[in-house]
């Protein structure tokens, strides 16, 4: 009779547990393995005794005992806590193709259920993972799915382990830092710890934005940590800008954020890799740009405040009549940054000049773009009873809570994204734009809208993030698909689901410094470039500046992206012949037609930038050399070190459209604050 009732359970839980799609594992016993291969020769080896897993890259054992660790109302609870495991597997098939699921159940009398997830696919060399408490009363600030004291990236020389940066601003840098001596280091949403000459690394990143902010903590010397760990909840005010600690979420079920784990030959097709992760993750809210890859000014570089209707619209004379071959796709965009209010006479003024700017600028064959920051409050230094546009809501009303206080940052206070006045006040602005015609918006100063709070408006909203989503999927609603959305100052990853292209970097000028500058975020940013539909080096201003540093400039936007100008085309000046000499010249447009980043050669630079960066196009390479240095330099590189193969390659520089060839090295001399592209054909 037990035997029989036994079955009964047994059969229940196949039936009405399991989703009718998943394939039951036998439960594991005490000392068991679970082995879970991904990729073409990798696999995680949980063992259900410890309650800790393994992971091994062609037989390498790559993490050891890794676990994960959750919070619970500030207590502390790690998969290594528990007695019971109960593993289920289920087929999927989703953006990333067919792989399967494997949920490891643990249980013990007097704690919530935690979940430990693995997502694998034959396809990919990397899994994904996520931990989950369920339960009764849950709170929690804090979920890790991988935390190891010991591992290895089987490599030992040139290790790094990078820091990369949760915005673009307060001209933030990555930092690739050394780990000849031991070394700690947090980086925002996705780490990556490499060795520079074989290339092995280790990528962990959040493939999720819109509830957590992650953090990647690794410490240890050379090829070896003795900690390393991925988590949900991170705050530091000086990377995440956040003044308290992160949100907490409440609940019966409560997820960590989906985290990507890859151990690669080379750091930099890991990073790729996990670029066009989140994209599949998460799928773009914003609807997808088919277009050409823009091209266009902006009026920030040079002009700024003094922006006028009559600069502006001989701006797009110039554009018209003097480098009427500066396009892509027939068309360019002549983008109104800060300070357009100026046509208008504020926000709640006459739009009827901005319009007619507009329609100008479609008179002459060019496409009008403008400007907004839809979440800050510039003005907040003026008096608590204004009356923000759209509403009779008060912008003091409106304004993020924090310690009782408010988020001020970069000059401005953030607004709440979740509350209706913020709402109408988007519905006002927007609207009035769209009525004006214009074809591209670039927003800014996003990341005032991920502040943590004290508490939203909606109080269904506990997260930064959480609070990140509904502004922006709010903007993009509104917007309607009506203009190309270009993010300035915003977070790095987030920002993917909602814009077509994002800044790189945080301003950028006309000198060699602000092309180092640039050039960091894209030497260890690039991968972004399959994050977003573009990525962008900033408005290019040559200004009076000499030939080789313009040069420099200019080339530091080709190969990141888009090719956006900035310098002051209404009046007279250097950078007028500059402009009409560089901006016509097709091979280097069809460089920024193709849209996508440059990849860096090296990765051992610290806080600055490298100087070589290469890619294929249209099965032709593309070598870009960079001089920041005030002195001539020699450079010498093997083809061998840019992954090519054979020798007596026909080139050409394509600023002086000069031949060279090529034997085993490019060899080539720079004067300082210059730069050069050499194309040559891929045999």
């Amino acid at each position: 009779m037990f035997r029989q009732f036994r079955l009964l359970c047994v059969c229940y839980v196949l039936i009405f547990v399991l989703p009718l799609n998943a394939t039951p594992v036998s439960f594991a016993k005490p000392g068991d393995q679970i082995s879970i291969p991904f990729g073409s020769a990798s696999k995680i080896v949980f063992d259900t005794k410890a309650k800790t897993y393994n992971v091994f890259s062609a037989g390498i054992k790559i993490i050891s005992n890794a676990y994960s660790l959750v919070k619970n109302n500030r207590q502390s609870i790690t998969s290594k806590d528990y007695d019971e495991v109960k593993p289920i597997v289920l087929a999927i098939n989703d953006g990333f193709g067919d792989g399967k699921k494997y949920t490891i159940v643990l249980s013990k009398p007097g704690l919530p259920s935690l979940e430990q997830v693995f997502y694998v696919y034959p396809g990919h060399e990397y899994f994904l993972t996520e931990v989950s408490l369920k339960g009764t009363d849950l709170k929690s600030n804090y979920m890790s799915p991988l935390v190891s004291n010991e591992v290895n990236i089987s490599a030992n020389g040139e290790n790094r382990t990078l820091f990369v940066p949760f915005d673009n601003d307060t001209f933030i840098r990555y930092n690739a830092k050394s780990m000849n001596t031991d070394m700690e280091n947090t980086s925002s949403e996705v780490g990556a710890v490499y060795e520079n000459q074989s290339r092995k690394g280790l990528i962990l990143g959040s493939v999720e934005h819109m509830v957590w902010k992650t953090g990647v903590f690794s410490k240890g010397k050379s090829g070896q940590l003795t900690d390393l760990r991925i988590w949900g909840g991170y705050s530091d005010e000086k990377v995440t800008r956040d003044k308290i600690e992160h949100g907490y979420l409440s609940g019966n079920v409560i997820k960590s954020p989906k985290v990507f784990v890859g151990y690669f030959a080379d750091w930099r097709k890991g990073m790729e890799a996990y670029g066009k992760a989140n994209r599949i993750q998460e799928v773009p809210y914003v609807f997808n740009w088919t277009k050409p890859v823009p091209f266009g000014w902006n009026s920030w570089g040079v002009i700024q405040e003094k922006l006028t209707f009559e600069k502006a619209t001989k701006v797009v004379d110039f554009f018209a009549d003097e480098i009427p071959a500066f396009r892509n796709g027939q068309t360019a965009y002549i983008d109104l940054d800060s300070f357009w209010d100026n046509f208008t006479g504020g926000m709640k003024g006459d739009y009827g000049k901005l319009k007619e700017f507009a329609d100008y600028c479609k008179s002459k064959g060019l496409e009008p773009g403008v400007y907004w920051a839809p979440f800050t409050d510039w003005g907040f230094k003026s008096t608590r009873d204004r009356e923000a546009e759209g509403s009779k809501y008060k912008f003091s009303e409106m304004w993020t809570k924090v310690n009782g206080l408010y988020h001020d940052f970069d000059g401005a206070r953030a607004l709440d994204p979740t509350h209706p006045g913020t709402l109408r006040r988007v519905d006002y602005i927007v609207d009035k734009l769209k009525t004006c015609g214009f074809k591209m918006i670039k927003i800014d100063f996003l990341g005032h809208a991920a502040a943590e709070s004290d508490i939203f408006y909606d109080k269904s909203v506990t997260t930064g993030m959480q609070a990140y989503k509904m502004g922006m999927e709010y903007l993009v609603n509104r917007l309607d698909g009506q203009m190309l959305i270009y993010a300035a100052i915003s977070p790095g990853m987030a920002t993917g689901r909602y814009a077509h292209v994002r800044r790189i970097a945080c301003d950028a000028w006309k000198t060699i410094k602000d092309t180092e500058y640039t050039l960091n975020s894209v030497n260890y940013g690039w991968w972004q470039t399959y994050v977003y539909n573009y990525i962008d080096a900033d408005h290019v201003v040559f200004g009076a500046e000499i030939d080789r540093s313009n040069k420099a400039r200019l080339t530091s936007s080709l190969i990141t992206g888009t090719l956006i100008t900035g310098d002051d085309f209404s009046a007279d000046g250097k950078w007028n012949d500059a402009a009409k000499k560089w901006l016509q010249n097709p091979e280097l447009l069809k460089i920024s037609a193709s849209g996508k980043a440059f990849m860096p050669v090296e990765g051992n630079t610290g806080d600055k930038a490298t100087e070589v960066f290469m890619r294929l196009i249209e099965g032709e390479v593309y070598v870009a050399l960079f001089n920041f240095g005030n002195q001539n330099k020699e450079f010498n590189i093997t083809l061998d070190r840019l992954g090519l193969k054979g020798t007596a390659y026909n080139a050409k520089e394509l600023f002086s459209n000069q031949s060279l060839t090529i034997g085993k090295a490019i060899k080539v001399d720079l004067m300082g604050s210059d730069a050069a592209i050499i194309k040559f054909k891929i045999k």
